[in-house]
């Protein structure tokens, strides 16, 4: 499964690994449940998780845990959340600005 309209830092990036210990506290032993939007390519089903009254997708974007995915993103929430994640250095954003490298690119550059 794949969250929908967003991405993290992959495990090897900076922050990576924090963004993970993030999304486990949100959804580790709870009841989720997820609306699918699509399949990827390699078969994910890309959707939005939530959690009671919590969209973790969203979530993780305000911790700052997490970038709104620009090629996918429509909820245009997502880039206000974003946008005070980063104006509070929340999460991510308070790492050295040569280390808030997009996952995208971040993955592109090691092809």
């Amino acid at each position: 499964m794949r969250l929908a309209e967003i991405d993290t830092p992959e495990s090897a990036q900076p922050y990576g690994s924090r963004a993970k210990q993030e999304l486990s506290r949100l959804v580790f032993g709870k009841t989720v449940s997820v609306k699918v939007h699509d399949t990827d390519r390699y078969g994910r089903k890309v959707g939005r998780v939530y959690t009671d009254d919590t969209d973790v997708n969203a979530e993780m974007v305000r911790l700052g845990a997490a970038w709104v995915y620009r090629k996918y993103a429509s909820d245009q929430r997502l880039y206000t959340l974003e946008k005070r994640a980063r104006q509070n250095r929340a999460g991510l954003w308070n790492l050295p600005e040569a280390q808030q490298v997009p996952p995208w690119e971040w993955r592109k550059a090691r092809r």
